[in-house]
């Protein structure tokens, strides 16, 4: 399977919306390796995770496109071409949903509305892949969560990411765009946003371990999560686009073997030296907190091929790494 995926970018027109941020930018760089024709739209929304550093080394290898992923007209122009489409671009923050909840509905709904219809009028021949999230099921009912699971979002990101995917559906089974939907667990590693603690744990207790600070593990740390590898999150993506057995479908992309908290924090102190203790949930963390959640990935191993493949702690070193080296880019 890898390698008749592999073979399917060369010289294919790509799309990656989202493309100068975390999991877009290293999506791109593996396009680029495979020999894609890669165009990268960005609207560098600050604090959004767009960094233009993040294409350090491959700047001659793609394109890229500052726009907005809500402009109409922008998007029937850039669709027009591109035979895959990777709507990566989103607002991912739980807690910025709730405080600013329109700007999610435009971000993460409007922009999936702007796409689709852009491919609808102007390019229906296009696959899409659409990054959606766990934070859809909200608190789970039972363990590991598979996707027949009822869909509850706990808080407004959940509710527009959802809604986001069936408009992927819709489009796909009405107009015929071939479109299909990932559930992406806690995405971590190189690249990401990495300015403040709204954009995923993982990510945010690699930058204080890396500076020596005190990661703050919120109640008894005994929370369970799926912490998965951004290069396994990539690959997933990659698979689904290249696959026509992916169409339609909606899969979980995660990890079936969960971590707790105190376990992620006891890890980076023995591998950086860091320190961590508790700390009580704020009100609105605690609202919106689903408890343990872990994936049942059995449907994208059963359909693609594919599982995750890098072990907690060697995703951890990978990542503290690149930040060590790179983090006057990042911080």
């Amino acid at each position: 399977m890898n390698l008749e995926y592999r073979e399917f970018y060369r010289g294919r027109r790509v799309m990656v919306t989202g493309g100068l941020g975390f999991i877009g930018s290293n999506l791109a760089r593996q396009l680029a390796a495979l020999g894609a024709d890669v165009l990268l739209v960005d609207s560098l929304i600050p604090d959004c995770g767009g960094n233009l550093f993040n294409i350090d080394g491959i700047e001659a290898k793609v394109r890229v496109n500052i726009a907005d992923v809500r402009q109409q007209s922008t998007m029937n122009y850039l669709v027009r071409d591109r035979e895959v489409i990777f709507s990566l671009a989103g607002q991912v923050s739980h807690i910025d949903s709730i405080r600013d909840p329109f700007t999610d509905l435009e971000i993460n709904c409007r922009s999936q509305l702007t796409i689709l219809e852009a491919c609808r009028r102007h390019n229906p021949a296009a696959k899409v892949v659409y990054a959606g999230t766990r934070q859809v099921y909200g608190r789970p009912d039972y363990l590991p969560v598979n996707e027949r699971h009822l869909v509850r979002p706990t808080d407004v990101n959940g509710i527009n990411k959802v809604a986001g995917e069936y408009y992927h559906l819709v489009y796909n089974n009405v107009f015929g765009v071939r479109a299909c939907s990932l559930r992406l667990t806690n995405v971590y590693g190189p690249r990401a946003q990495m300015k403040h603690s709204r954009y995923g744990v993982v990510n945010w207790f690699v930058r204080l371990a890396v500076d020596g600070e005190t990661m703050k593990v919120f109640g008894d740390g005994t929370i369970q999560r799926d912490f998965l590898y951004v290069d396994d999150c990539v690959e997933a993506i990659l698979l689904a686009a290249a696959s026509d057995a992916a169409r339609t479908e909606i899969l979980n992309v995660g990890v079936d073997v969960p971590t707790t908290f105190r376990e992620l924090a006891e890890t980076l102190t023995t591998m950086t030296g860091a320190r961590w203790e508790f700390a009580p949930f704020s009100a609105e963390r605690k609202a919106q907190e689903p408890g343990d959640f872990y994936s049942d990935v059995s449907k994208i191993r059963r359909l693609l091929g594919w599982a995750p493949r890098t072990p907690l702690r060697e995703g951890l070193e990978k990542t503290i790494a690149f930040y060590r080296v790179n983090k006057a880019h990042y911080w």
